[in-house]
């Protein structure tokens, strides 16, 4: 197994122009590169945040395949990364729905595994009201992927607020979290869940956010992060567009479960 690995998370104020999100994430991805990335996390809907919520259903790209898929691995290839996609919208069989998907490239541009996102935001506060289940149709599966630098755990965004998801992942070296968290939440609670997660399962967790005020008024709040599994932020970027880029060592990670052993001594 690899001994150390850098990774990086790119963050973005998405638009509903699809070829100026694809741009922007392809600059953004060599920019880590550049920093020696070699996996890189892109957020939630990194290809379009549209002015209404059926924008992404009308964009959605078929399970077989579609020209921002081999977008992505055709980058990943290029870059001889590990690219996990954010999400993407992808048809789903339900009429006027899509599945909100993570798709993972290997550095050979293979699609090696995908996530569909199974808990669906939603959320009223005053004026703000966001109700993913009416595009959405939620997944089912729990899905971990292995790489050579241990195994990496996919969950999206509103998963974050389900510990469970993560229980049922097993030990994993990494937890990803590409997200689109607003303002209102993620000034509240991102951190706290984020970290938590680390604490409690004792990996690393890299988090790609949205981070700015988007052209349809929505304002995401950012703080892209990498956070080891003592629960310290090893990297993070408060707003706009940009890449973090941190190292995951396996030593720090094995040296955390073998002096506090908590996930040997659970017993539910």
């Amino acid at each position: 197994m690899t001994e150390k690995i850098k990774v990086a998370a790119v963050q973005m104020v998405s638009t509903p122009v699809v070829a100026d999100n694809i741009a922007t994430a392809r600059r953004l991805i060599g920019a880590a590169k550049e920093q020696g990335a070699q996996l890189v996390l892109l957020p939630e809907y990194w290809p379009i945040m549209g002015m209404r919520d059926s924008d992404k259903v009308a964009m959605a790209e078929a399970v077989t395949g579609g020209p921002i898929q081999q977008c992505m691995a055709d980058i990943a290839r290029e870059q001889n990364i590990w690219l996990i996609g954010g999400t993407l919208p992808l048809v789903a069989p339900e009429a006027g729905k899509v599945m909100n998907a993570t798709l993972v490239y290997s550095p050979e541009g293979m699609m090696v595994s995908r996530y569909d996102k199974i808990h669906l935001f939603g959320f009223r506060k005053g004026e703000e009201s966001y109700d993913e289940s009416q595009t959405i149709v939620p997944g089912k599966d729990v899905t971990v992927f292995g790489a050579p630098f241990g195994l990496v755990g996919l969950s999206v965004c509103y998963d974050l607020r389900f510990p469970e998801l993560y229980r049922a992942m097993g030990p994993v070296s990494l937890i990803v979290v590409p997200a689109a968290f607003t303002y209102t939440t993620g000034r509240a609670h991102w951190e706290t869940l984020l970290r938590a997660r680390a604490i409690e399962n004792q990996c690393y967790v890299l988090a790609a956010a949205q981070g700015g005020t988007h052209v349809n008024g929505r304002r995401t709040w950012g703080h892209s992060m990498l956070i080891d599994p003592w629960g310290e932020i090893k990297a993070v970027l408060p707003e706009g567009e940009g890449v973090i880029v941190g190292e995951m060592e396996m030593q720090m990670l094995n040296s955390v479960r073998d002096s506090l052993p908590a996930l040997r001594h659970r017993k539910l």
